[in-house]
C-alpha cells in the first residue's frame, strides 16, 4: 500500500524505505485536497454552492461540520451559533441566550431553514475575511447533512471526478448537555447513504478525544477517524492537545485513529530573528505510528507567522514535510499548486 495506508505495527517510513525512496513516491501520489466548509474563499462557507464549487475546481473532499438543531435535525454549520454566518437575528429578534448568541439547538430546522447565509463576520459585525466578497442574498442557505449528502452523490454520479466526504461531529458533550447525542445521528445518517466501511470515501473527525474513543470503541464504527489537535487554550473542555502532538501521545491515538488533523502552525518552528522555518517533527512523529497528517487552514487571506504566500506554505509542508492531505479555503489554489509540481497524479485515499 502507498503513502496513505497502514499497515499494523509498521511505520510509514518502514513503507517509504521498502518500496522507494520517497522522492520517487511522489511521482505517483499526491495528498488529497480537502475543501474546507467548502471553496469558503470563494462563497459563503458550508453552502451547496461553496460545495459543488469546490468539486468543479478539482477538491478530493469535501467537509461537513455538523450540529444538531432543536428538533433533533442536523445542519452543515461551523459553529453551534448561528449569527456569525446568518441573518438570524434580524429574523429572530430576542431569541439570543443570555450571552448574547443564537444557537443552533434554540431553533428548528424549519426556522433555519428560513435564515440566509453570508461571509462570516466577528460578533461585532465586522467580516472576518475583509478580502472575500459579502455575498449577502437570498440564493445561500443552511442545509441539512442529508440533502448535502444527496448533492455530493450527484457530483459522483455526474462522472466530473470520484470525491469523498470528510464530516466532523461539532461538540459532542455539549450536545449530550443540550439533550442529544449527535453522534449516533450522525453515524445513522452516514449508514443511511452507504457510509460503514472503512474503504469508504469518508474520514470522519472531531476534537473530543473521549469522543473518538467511543466512537471506535464503544460504538464499531469502522470508518477512517482522524482526530483533530488544537491548542488547549481554545476550549474549556479537558484536553490535552500538547500531549497528543508528542511521540507517546500518538502511539496511543494510532491505537484508535488512522490519522491526525492538527494546526499548520504546529508543523514547523519559526526562528524569530530571521523568520526561519524548521521541521516541528510532527509529521515525522505520526508518520512513525502509521498516521496520515491532515493539517488546517490553508488560506491565501490569513498566512501564519513565517510564511509570505500560499504557495510557499504549500511547498514547504509537502514537498519537505510529506504531508499527506490538507484543508483549504482555496482548493483551486491547492489544485493548481500540485498540478504545476507534479502533473496529473494520484491521490493517496480517496
Amino acid at each position: 500500500p502507498l503513502g496513505g495506508a497502514r499497515l499494523p505495527g509498521m511505520g510509514r517510513e518502514w513503507t517509504y524505505r521498502t518500496i522507494g525512496y520517497w522522492y520517487n513516491l511522489k511521482l505517483i501520489m499526491r495528498p488529497v485536497v480537502i475543501a474546507h466548509r467548502g471553496a469558503s474563499g470563494h462563497l459563503p462557507e458550508h453552502t451547496l454552492q461553496a460545495k459543488a464549487l469546490a468539486f468543479a475546481m478539482g477538491a478530493d473532499y469535501l467537509e461537513q461540520d455538523i450540529v444538531a438543531t432543536r428538533d433533533d435535525e442536523l445542519v452543515v454549520l461551523h459553529d453551534i451559533h448561528l449569527d456569525g454566518v446568518t441573518d438570524v437575528a434580524q429574523r429572530f429578534p430576542g431569541r439570543a441566550r443570555a450571552d448574547g448568541r443564537y444557537y443552533v439547538r434554540d431553533f428548528t430546522l424549519a426556522e433555519i431553514e428560513t435564515l440566509t447565509v453570508h461571509e462570516r463576520t466577528d460578533r461585532k459585525g465586522r467580516q472576518v475575511f475583509p478580502s472575500r466578497r459579502p455575498h449577502r442574498g437570498g440564493e445561500f442557505r443552511v442545509n441539512t447533512l442529508s440533502r448535502e449528502l444527496d448533492l455530493v452523490a450527484d457530483l459522483r454520479d455526474s462522472g466530473g471526478h470520484e470525491v469523498g466526504i470528510y464530516p466532523e461531529i461539532k461538540s459532542p458533550a455539549w450536545h449530550v448537555k443540550e439533550g442529544v447525542d449527535i453522534t449516533i445521528l450522525v453515524l445513522n445518517v452516514l449508514e443511511q447513504y452507504g457510509y460503514r466501511r472503512h474503504s469508504d470515501p469518508v474520514y470522519l473527525q472531531c476534537f473530543d478525544e473521549q469522543e473518538v474513543r467511543r466512537i471506535r470503541h464503544e460504538l464499531g464504527c469502522e470508518l477512517k477517524l482522524v482526530q483533530l489537535i488544537g491548542e488547549d487554550s481554545w476550549t474549556k473542555e479537558p484536553t490535552d492537545f500538547k500531549g497528543m502532538r508528542t511521540a507517546r501521545g500518538l502511539e496511543k491515538l494510532a491505537k484508535t485513529v488512522d490519522g491526525i488533523g492538527p494546526w499548520v502552525n504546529r508543523l514547523y518552528k519559526l526562528r524569530r530573528r530571521d523568520g526561519k522555518v524548521s521541521d516541528s517533527g510532527l509529521v515525522r512523529r505520526a508518520h512513525e505510528q502509521g498516521l496520515v497528517v491532515h493539517p488546517y487552514t490553508y488560506r491565501s487571506d490569513a498566512l501564519p507567522d513565517g510564511f509570505d504566500e500560499l504557495g510557499e506554505l504549500l511547498r514547504f509542508t509537502i514537498e519537505d514535510l510529506a504531508i499527506d492531505g490538507l484543508f483549504t479555503d482555496f482548493p483551486d489554489a491547492a489544485v493548481r499548486y500540485l498540478q504545476s509540481r507534479h502533473g496529473v497524479i494520484t491521490p493517496r485515499e480517496i
